[in-house]
C-alpha cells in the first residue's frame, strides 16, 4: 500500500472456470459493497491465465500472485484498490457472495482472534481522525508518541472474537491516564474545553489514580446460532422481535391505562 491507498484480493476457488461473461457481471455485485470497478484475474484449468488486466503483469509476477494466493488451476483473484476500510467491505462482502454461488458448505466450527486494531481511521466525510472502536480505547503504550506524527499506525488494545466467519464477541482495555485521553480526545477534533465539559468527570476520576481496566462482552445469541447452523439469530430467540420492534408472542408494544402509567411515574405527550 502507498499513500493510504491499498490493493487487496481474495482467492475464489473453483471461479476461475467461469466463462467471462460471467465473471464480469461480478463487478455489479462488487458495485453494491462500494466498488466502482473489479479487477480480477483467472488461473484457467489448462494452465493459461485470463482476465483484462492480465496482460500488465510479467510472467513472474503471474507465478509470485499465483504463490502469494495459493492458487490452483481454476482458481480466481478478485482485487480491490482504495482506502483500507473501502477495500475491506468490498472484499469482505465479495467473499460472503462468493461462498453462496459456489456453495461451500460450512461444516465443522472455526476461531479465531482479531487483535491490535487501528486506534484510529480517516473519516472523509469529516476530514478527520476518528476513533476505529471508542475515543476512550487503550492504544499501545510503545506507539503514543506516534500521535503527533503518524497517528494512523498506532495500534490498540481492542479484541474480536471471531466464530465460523461471525464477531461473536469483542472488547478491550481502556485509557486509565487522564493526560492520555485528553490527547486522545484532542486529536479526535475536541478542544481542551469541549473535552473537560464532556468528559470532564472522567478526566478527574482518572487523576485519582484508576488502575487498568477493561472487559469482553460475548454475543451468546450469536454463538447459538452458529452451533444450531441457522442463518439468523431470529431462529434461536425465544420471543424474536419483527423489524418493526414489536413482540408476536407477548402483542407488545400494546395501549396501557392512565392508572398504569401513573404507578411508574410517567405520562405520555
Amino acid at each position: 500500500h502507498t499513500d493510504g491507498q491499498y490493493v487487496k484480493a481474495i482467492n475464489a476457488r473453483g471461479a476461475g472456470s467461469w466463462p467471462r461473461s460471467q465473471i464480469d457481471k461480478l463487478g455489479e455485485v462488487a458495485a453494491g459493497f462500494g466498488a466502482k470497478g473489479l479487477a480480477w484475474i483467472a488461473y484457467r484449468e489448462d494452465g493459461s491465465v485470463g482476465g483484462p488486466i492480465a496482460k500488465f503483469f510479467s510472467a513472474d509476477e503471474l507465478d509470485a500472485l499465483r504463490a502469494e494466493m495459493e492458487a490452483q488451476p481454476g482458481d480466481l483473484i478478485l482485487f480491490a484498490v482504495g482506502a483500507r476500510l473501502e477495500t475491506d467491505e468490498i472484499l469482505g462482502g465479495m467473499r460472503l457472495h462468493m461462498a453462496r454461488v459456489l456453495e461451500v458448505p460450512r461444516e465443522g466450527h472455526d476461531f479465531l482472534w482479531v487483535v491490535n486494531f487501528p486506534l484510529f481511521h480517516w473519516d472523509e466525510e469529516t476530514q478527520s481522525y476518528a476513533s476505529e472502536h471508542m475515543p476512550f480505547t487503550q492504544p499501545n503504550e510503545d506507539q503514543i508518541d506516534l500521535l503527533d506524527t503518524d497517528p494512523l499506525s498506532i495500534g490498540s488494545h481492542t479484541y474480536d472474537f471471531v466464530m465460523d466467519g461471525f464477531e461473536a464477541g469483542g472488547g478491550g482495555m481502556r485509557i486509565h491516564n487522564a493526560d492520555l485521553q485528553l490527547r486522545i480526545l484532542e486529536k479526535l477534533g475536541f478542544t481542551k474545553e469541549r473535552a473537560e465539559a464532556q468528559f470532564g468527570f472522567l478526566m478527574e476520576a482518572l487523576t485519582y489514580g484508576a488502575p487498568p481496566m477493561g472487559g469482553f462482552a460475548l454475543g451468546l445469541d450469536r454463538v447459538c446460532m452458529l452451533l444450531a447452523g441457522a442463518d439468523s439469530i431470529r431462529d434461536v430467540m425465544a420471543f424474536p422481535k419483527t423489524t418493526s420492534g414489536s413482540d408476536l408472542m407477548s402483542a407488545a408494544p400494546s395501549p396501557v391505562t392512565d392508572d398504569q402509567l401513573k404507578e411508574v411515574s410517567l405520562r405520555t405527550l
